[in-house]
């Protein structure tokens, strides 16, 4: 299946040529520019919802939270997404749209406790509906730095909450690339409201290796 952003029915090539999500020849040398403004956009959701994190209720708590958040940051952790799992820059779009979904039909937060697994698990099934070729769980499970079988929960889990609707049509799929440009490319730290995080939790940053970058985050 082609990507979006291609569409010879409805293309804006200009918008998608400054995100990255058009790749001329060879495969991109560097993380396309969407990666930087989706991680902006996750981190000021992040900041935004920082108050009404400490004030949420037991019900708000999904599949996705862990007892404590990775180490590695948004930014970081999305350009090791894009360098092994060999996906379409759109799918990182697409990935944001499923996210976006995902809290309004769940009615939660975006936090540190579950904005990792939300993405690798988005990234991964915007993969598989929309590239034609992408690798199986395993290996996903082993670039987000989470078990296979924790994804493979967690894939069913956002499969059923979004009701199998992965289909994304051509406006949608410009509305959030429009948003997404928006972003400010010098993104937010995400350190602090995740050290912030873990103070408030009484847990203690612990150095990772890149193959267990989400092993903290263990599903309640």
């Amino acid at each position: 299946m082609g990507s979006l952003a291609t569409d010879p029915g409805f293309i804006d090539s200009d918008v998608y040529l400054r995100l990255g999500l058009i790749i001329e020849g060879k495969r991109l040398q560097k993380p396309p520019t969407v990666l930087s403004r989706l991680s902006s956009s996750l981190e000021r959701s992040l900041l935004l919802n920082h108050d009404n994190i400490l004030l949420q209720s037991p019900d708000s708590v999904t599949l996705f939270d862990g007892r404590s958040p990775p180490e590695i940051s948004i930014s970081h952790y999305l350009d090791r997404i894009f360098k092994y799992s060999c996906c379409s820059p759109s799918c990182f779009v697409i990935a944001h749209i499923y996210i976006d979904h995902f809290l309004h039909k769940t009615r939660a937060h975006l936090k540190p406790l579950n904005v990792h697994r939300l993405i690798i698990t988005s990234v991964m099934l915007a993969a598989k509906v929309f590239d034609d070729r992408y690798f199986n769980n395993a290996y996903y499970a082993r670039v987000g730095g989470v078990s296979t079988r924790e994804l493979n929960r967690l894939e069913m889990e956002l499969l059923f909450t979004l009701d199998f609707k992965l289909q994304v049509d051509p406006q949608t799929f410009h509305t959030h690339c429009c948003q997404l440009e928006k972003q400010n490319s010098d993104s937010f730290q995400i350190e602090w409201p995740i050290k912030e995080a873990c103070r408030a939790n009484k847990e203690t940053w612990q150095k990772r290796t890149p193959d267990s970058v989400c092993s903290q985050t263990t599903a309640r």
